[in-house]
């Protein structure tokens, strides 16, 4: 048939040789370390946590009732209500990692169907997505994730949905312009001209090769839904107390920042490192699965 030669084409690489390439990067293999260990220490927090992250020690403050900084007790220290610092940080991994796998699978999967729907298909509809995902790139992500989370009752999952409402509009916009480019190749022609069906067409030979990019995004975007996450619970409508995550952390102890300031730089720091070991991850699965990167990285 006349796809054969492009369905050989697009045959996975080689796991061992995919992750020699990997590897080969420093960087994104010390982000792919850094994540590997956070996942660890959010699954296994019940068992790692020395303490209950809810609970409160009487002699967790200082006799001014003051936090108590890092000591051989409580290693990162207590907060503001003399609650286990470290504890707290181990059980709001899970709370970040969970809404930014949610979310982001949840908005990737928005996307795809938007973009390759849009972009195989002609017409009103494909003018009526591509209208309506314009007009929501036109408004500001934060801004209107603030709105949709003040509408709702805030929690874990209203968090996931709201984040996921506000980021699949990049995605969905990269996969239009790719399906919009592959549909209107010369081996799709073959195959209509076969009598191939629309279902055969989008999942034998379109999708495939957008697989690479939904990987890509799909590493990229948890590192933003885990930003925008920390970002709502800092302004007091993200995940809400007493349920531990790094932005409400930071929410409640920011009045504490210039006498404390190890209840802000850590959960910060935490923000940050996860957020850069996703990019890293990211960035190297895009150069080793993009077609047209390969030849130009080592």
């Amino acid at each position: 048939m006349a796809s054969e030669p492009v369905s050989a084409g697009l045959a996975a690489p080689a796991l061992p040789g995919f992750w020699r390439r990997f590897f080969r990067r420093k960087l994104a293999t010390a982000g792919l370390a850094v994540l590997v260990l956070i996942v660890l220490a959010a699954v296994l927090a019940p068992w790692i946590s020395p303490y209950n992250p809810d609970e409160q020690f009487f002699d967790g403050l200082t006799l001014e009732g003051a936090p108590l900084p890092p000591n051989a007790q409580y290693w990162f220290g207590t907060d503001l209500v003399g609650r286990d610092l470290f504890s707290r940080i181990l059980y709001g991994a899970r709370t970040s990692l969970v809404i930014g796998i949610l979310a982001n699978g949840v908005s990737v999967l928005i996307g795809a169907l938007v973009g390759i729907t849009g972009g195989y298909f002609k017409g009103w509809a494909s003018a009526a997505l591509m209208r309506f995902t314009d007009l929501m790139m036109a408004f500001p992500a934060l801004l209107l994730a603030i709105v949709l989370a003040a509408m709702f009752r805030p929690s874990l999952l209203i968090v996931a949905l709201v984040i996921a409402m506000v980021n699949w509009v990049q995605i969905a916009r990269v996969l239009y312009t790719e399906t919009r480019s592959l549909a209107e190749r010369d081996f799709i022609e073959a195959e209509r001209a076969l009598g191939a069906g629309t279902v055969r067409i989008l999942t034998r030979h379109i999708l495939p090769h957008l697989v690479p990019t939904i990987l890509v995004y799909s590493t990229l975007g948890i590192a933003t839904t885990v930003l925008l996450e920390a970002t709502l619970s800092y302004l007091g409508i993200g995940v809400q107390p007493p349920t531990a995550s790094w932005g409400n952390i930071i929410f409640e102890n920011q009045t504490y920042f210039t006498s404390a300031p190890w209840l802000v730089f850590i959960p910060g720091a935490a923000i940050i490192l996860l957020a850069l070991a996703f990019n890293l991850v990211g960035d190297a699965l895009r150069d080793l699965l993009d077609p047209t990167q390969q030849g130009h990285h080592g």
